[in-house]
């Protein structure tokens, strides 16, 4: 991408806690990176929040104070409530929504993005095709709005990286001269930013490792105890792994021991939203879709989703015997499995 200085717009297309966490890294960053534009916009889904438009409270307060309370964004971001405002004359578009809003915000972005504008997905989730397959956010962006599309995963709650703990994101991106410019928007001090080429792999993580934190959640539930919660981890990992080397056989080994991989399976297994509901799912005996609705605050889950994903496109292929742990999760949450049948997946793994 050829540039001239402060040529390059950002947009966000998000707002959530994780939306407004990036939004103040590449705010604060671009002022002091002369290929960037100063002013950051950032699409926000319009919601009144005790009777002021979220949109105008941020643009007065600098503050997402519904979704990222008592953190001030710069000033030089700007939130618009109209999606093809924010992004009209963007060179680049940070994609940060729950997955199932994609294909409704692409429908929209259609013929209204500039020549030449590139794609990061933050979004940790996938999409359904016909016939029970599977399809990457970040693909289907790229085929729908015909733009290039890098991936941002790693262990990364929004909350700890909006007050600057430091921790460590993987970049997921195949043009290397386009990964060191994203590179420099994204990382700071404290949020460390490694680029690899296997954009793939790094996605999958991102999407599978949700599947693993229900597990982790059930157990916590359970009050199984830390040995049984790591078990139920490693298994997790090895059955992710075998996912994605089955649907991208290309994928790099060394990928799973960068952030993208084991460190966000951690992080999501013992402070994820999935993890957190699933374990309020065994306590309460209350559904998903109404945990989802009373601790999210309006995010989504994207496990159970995911793990149905998995299961019903692995399952037309045989290939769920591999993969006990996925198939279990799939069962507790969809089938009515009591959640102690989770134990079971213990006498079927053939993982090593």
């Amino acid at each position: 991408m050829a540039v001239s200085l402060k040529q390059l717009k950002v947009c966000l297309v998000g707002s959530g806690n994780w939306g407004s966490a990036v939004a103040k890294i590449i705010a604060t960053n671009v002022i002091g990176l002369d290929e960037f534009l100063n002013e950051v916009t950032m699409y926000v889904y319009e919601e009144m929040v005790e009777g002021e438009k979220l949109s105008e409270v941020i643009n007065t307060r600098h503050e997402n104070v519904k979704y990222l309370p008592g953190i001030k964004l710069p000033e030089n971001v700007r939130a618009d409530p109209n999606l093809v405002n924010s992004a009209q004359d963007a060179d680049v578009l940070v994609f940060v929504v729950p997955h199932q809003f994609v294909p409704g915000i692409c429908d929209k972005l259609k013929g209204n993005l500039k020549p030449g504008a590139v794609g990061v997905s933050l979004i940790k989730g996938l999409e359904a095709k016909p016939g029970g397959k599977l399809e990457l956010v970040s693909h289907f962006i790229a085929s729908s709005l015909d733009i290039p599309m890098s991936v941002l995963m790693g262990a990364n709650i929004a909350t700890e990286v909006a007050h600057e703990c430091h921790c460590e994101a993987t970049l997921g991106c195949k043009d290397k001269t386009q990964g060191e410019l994203l590179k420099r928007m994204l990382s700071t001090d404290y949020f460390k930013v490694e680029v690899v080429d296997d954009l793939e792999a790094v996605e999958m993580c991102g999407a599978l490792k949700n599947v693993v934190a229900c597990a982790a959640g059930f157990a916590d539930g359970m009050d199984l105890g830390s040995n049984t919660k790591a078990a139920l981890m490693r298994n997790g990992l090895v059955e992710m792994v075998c996912i994605i080397k089955e649907l991208f056989p290309d994928t790099k080994q060394d990928t799973f021991f960068h952030s993208c991989g084991v460190a966000d399976l951690i992080t999501t297994c013992y402070g994820g939203r999935n993890r957190r509901v699933s374990e309020a799912f065994v306590r309460t005996g209350k559904s998903l879709s109404v945990l989802e609705s009373e601790m999210l605050n309006g995010q989504k889950l994207q496990g159970p989703a995911t793990a149905q994903l998995i299961y019903q496109m692995l399952k037309s292929e045989g290939f769920q015997v591999k993969i006990p742990l996925f198939k279990k999760v799939y069962e507790i949450c969809f089938e009515g499995a009591p959640p102690k049948s989770l134990l079971e997946i213990f006498n079927l793994s053939s993982n090593l």
